[in-house]
């Protein structure tokens, strides 16, 4: 029995139920709203059917080959469709317990789970339920996320929890090894056995990512999370200044954070920074010059940003400074003053991830206790007649697109020892349909010994938005599976070409690399490469 159907048997339900949600989901092929037809046939205690009845018996139907699969039917069933529509599926899974290298006074210490996080956390949950197992953990999120009517073709791992660099090289290694297993279906001998079968696995691996501090970032860890399939990097900085970093014992310096930044900027990871207003010692003031650090310094500029606001929680050591009289937390109201105030304007190139972290409100013992403060905020920026364009704004999501009118934009900008095109392809009205991350190393970038990298350039990520659809399937005006990720390519190869590079290097996850096979690169050690001399010589350097 397959893990799918495994979940199936467990999802059984009574053949009442699903002979009335087959009558509902006719109804809705027919043209009824989903409210409509379950309204229309009730169970007979009166009830209505809830949504994962529908997509079971939908799924059911499918595989039994009693109707064809109907994406659009399945689209207008599906629960909580804002999980996908970034392009991938996101699966979060949490490390086991474990000491961390920092004291910091505002991470919350809970018996028996790692530090910073708190049980009854929406992840930590699961990762509780199922005793921090990465196989459990990703195989459950999967056969969710299923159940609820989404495609996992193409999985992003978050692996959260800690500081990764801080678990033995061993455990590294083998939670990565689990979670693979749980995408492919199959236990492996070894973690390169697991990495060669996502390449065809139906869960592919399009994206992996680990959180560390800025200290756990040396050339010998960039080499090994580039070995493990690391894509993307959550940078724990917090704070821009040392007197913060002091005061709040968190055990690194600013100038951790920027070589840090730089290091993994040179490998082609992308670059998540967690940054936090209202630490002790902070003002509204200070945070508002902190925040301009970020773009103003060339050796940070992240791609995205996790802006969390310091919670006052029962389990830190800075409750105790605090019931001394010696800090005091924003308010709600303040909060949103300072986000909407933050200056400069976050630029189109980053993604802002989040603007409060997700924490079940009774572990708040003063201060804010909201989670909506990215809707608060854009309220407040939209009274004072302004907008944010980060990424997450522009992403064009489910709308539907007219792939003529897209226009290409190429935002060019200095990061470390780089320059950096952000090249995208933009809606008439600014929606964002697809975009590229191409870095040209100057002569002073780190070196790191990975020889995939010796003159290349790099394209550190490569994003379609919309509807995440399953492999091969195309949908009119759907963004995705249309060829745009193949044209910001051929722009990113000729850019390279036209700057003197004689390759290009690819951070490709596991499971994108038959794309890029299918674009001409061959797999290096970990990057995918194809020699722009040979490719010029062939098709005009790529354009």
């Amino acid at each position: 029995m397959t893990r799918d159907e495994s979940w199936t048997e467990a999802r059984r339900y009574p053949p009442e139920v699903m002979a009335r949600a087959v009558q509902i989901l006719e109804a809705v092929r027919s043209g009824a709203t989903v409210p409509q037809a379950v309204r229309r046939y009730p169970l007979p205690d009166g009830t209505c059917l809830g949504k994962h009845a529908l997509v079971h018996a939908y799924h059911h139907l499918v595989d039994s080959g009693t109707w064809k699969d109907d994406s659009s039917l399945l689209r207008r069933i599906r629960m909580k469709p804002v999980r996908t529509l970034s392009g991938v599926a996101t699966v979060t899974v949490l490390t086991e317990p474990s000491d961390c290298p920092g004291m910091c006074l505002f991470c919350p210490t809970e018996p028996g789970m790692p530090k910073s996080y708190l049980p009854d956390e929406p992840g930590a949950r699961r990762a509780v339920q199922h005793g921090f197992d990465p196989f459990a953990q990703t195989a459950s999120r999967l056969e969710a996320l299923h159940a609820i009517g989404h495609s996992t073709a193409k999985v992003e791992m978050l692996i959260l929890g800690g500081s990764w660099t801080a678990y033995p090289a061993a455990y590294r290694q083998r939670f990565v090894q689990r979670c693979l297993d749980a995408l492919n279906g199959f236990d492996s001998a070894s973690l390169e056995e697991a990495q060669r079968a996502n390449a065809g696995a139906s869960h592919r691996n399009v994206g992996l990512v680990i959180e560390t501090r800025p200290d756990g970032i040396t050339p010998e860890a960039v080499r090994e999370l580039r070995a493990l399939g690391v894509t993307k990097v959550q940078l724990g900085a917090q704070s821009l200044d040392d007197r913060i970093l002091e005061l709040n014992h968190r055990g690194h310096s600013v100038a951790d954070t920027r070589r840090a930044i730089q290091l993994l900027r040179a490998a082609g990871l992308k670059i998540v920074l967690h940054w936090m207003p209202n630490l002790l010692g902070a003002t509204a003031e200070s945070d508002r010059l902190d925040f301009t650090k970020l773009w103003s310094d060339v050796d940070l500029r992240p791609d995205e940003i996790k802006i969390y606001p310091c919670q006052l929680l029962a389990s830190a050591g800075l409750a105790a400074v605090w019931r001394r009289g010696e800090y005091a937390p924003y308010s709600t109201e303040q909060l949103v003053s300072l986000l909407a105030a933050l200056p400069p304007p976050i630029p189109r190139d980053c993604r802002v991830n989040r603007v409060v972290r997700d924490l079940p409100s009774g572990h708040v013992i003063a201060g804010n206790r909201r989670t909506s403060l990215r809707m608060d905020a854009q309220a407040e920026l939209a009274r004072r007649g302004k907008r944010c364009v980060c990424i997450r704004c522009r992403e064009v999501r489910a709308r539907p697109l007219d792939l003529g009118e897209l226009r290409l934009e190429d935002l060019v900008y200095s990061a470390g020892a780089a320059d950096e095109h952000f090249l995208s392809f933009v809606t008439p009205d600014d929606g964002l349909a697809a975009y590229l991350r191409l870095s040209l190393p100057g002569t002073d970038s780190p070196t790191l010994g990975l020889d995939d990298l010796d003159s290349a350039a790099l394209v550190r990520e490569l994003h379609v938005y919309g509807e995440s659809l399953a492999l091969g399937v195309e949908e009119a005006h759907a963004a995705q599976h249309v060829g745009l990720g193949r044209r910001l390519m051929m722009e990113a190869e000729a850019a390279a070409a036209r700057a003197g590079y004689p390759r290009l290097a690819v951070i490709a996850a596991l499971g994108t690399r038959n794309y890029y096979a299918r674009l001409g690169y061959r797999l290096g050690e970990t990057y995918m490469l194809k020699d722009m001399r040979a490719a010029g010589s062939d098709d005009g350097g790529g354009a």
